[in-house]
């Protein structure tokens, strides 16, 4: 019995929860557009409309995450993986009551999983998806064999872009990556878009025309345009004091913009997009389906 298929079993034997997390990936084709900034902020928003949200920071390698929120993590999901700790004891206290879960070593370990190892993985998703209303996953930038993995098994994928023609393509880049793939059914996914940087309504609009109609020609692909964050000077301001910018500046015009992206997410055209809501285990059955 290969392991994708003990997995499958594993999963077959729990008693599903009830409750599901719903998990909204994000990325962007080009880095140092605002994606780790987009997770951080939004998972403080949604917090206070009344979610219990926990961030994965999936770009593993890097900190970003924990440099914005001003968090030192104990532990990560490879000591859960790999040393015994808890999912309690991975998930660190962030501002405003969201989690933060830190990826460590990466997600390519979880291919040379043995039986015990598999069932940990699927017992902390279901725990996670019975404690957590959203999980924001913060990937890496660009198209690297994670990036494509978490993007393809999720429900939700919410692209970040700036008006910079590199983002652009970029981002076009990473569409047509995702929709050439075997595995990826357009059918089972819902991808927003996010412009960021952007100087008004219109150009965040315009933004998104743009790369929507190439995106429609060439890959038949839907996409669904969220809204937009316009340029603030008050967002590095933030990186440098270590604080996600709706915590140290929450009337300022990204702040207010990305409450109502939140709002959106949490009761407006984000929820009502929501595929079949399968919740963090079922992201990681989807994941090994390649093997399946």
């Amino acid at each position: 019995m290969d392991q994708a298929e003990q997995l499958r079993n594993i999963i077959k034997r729990q008693n599903r929860a009830r409750h599901l997390a719903r998990v909204v990936t994000v990325t962007s084709g080009k880095g140092g557009v605002g994606k780790s900034n987009v997770s951080v902020n939004l998972a403080i928003e949604l917090s206070r409309l009344g979610e219990r949200v926990v961030v994965f920071d999936a770009d593993f390698g890097l900190a970003n995450v924990e440099i914005m929120l001003g968090i030192r993590p104990k532990y990560n999901l490879a000591d859960m993986m790999f040393h015994g700790r808890t999912l309690r004891e991975v998930i660190s206290q962030g501002p405003e009551n969201i989690g933060f879960i830190s990826g460590g070593s990466g997600l390519k370990e979880l291919t040379n999983l043995n039986r015990d190892q598999i069932q940990s993985l699927v017992r902390m998703m279901y725990e996670l998806d019975g404690i957590a209303d959203v999980v924001i996953i913060d990937t890496g930038a660009g198209i690297s064999n994670t990036v494509m993995d978490l993007a393809m098994a999720s429900e939700e994928v919410l692209l970040v872009a700036t008006p910079e023609p590199t983002s652009i393509t970029d981002a076009y880049a990473l569409l047509k990556t995702l929709c050439h793939h075997e595995e990826f059914y357009a059918n089972h996914s819902k991808i927003w878009m996010i412009s960021n940087r952007t100087h008004g309504y219109r150009e965040g609009k315009e933004l998104f025309d743009k790369l929507d109609a190439v995106v429609t020609k060439f890959l038949g692909l839907n996409m669904n345009y969220l809204g937009y964050i316009p340029y603030d000077e008050k967002l590095p301001k933030a990186v440098m004091r270590q604080q996600p910018v709706t915590v140290a500046y929450p009337n300022a015009l990204s702040s207010k913009a990305i409450y109502e992206l939140a709002v959106l997410l949490s009761n407006g055209e984000g929820s009502q997009g929501r595929v079949s809501g399968r919740g963090l285990s079922g992201l990681i059955t989807r994941m090994f389906r390649g093997s399946y």
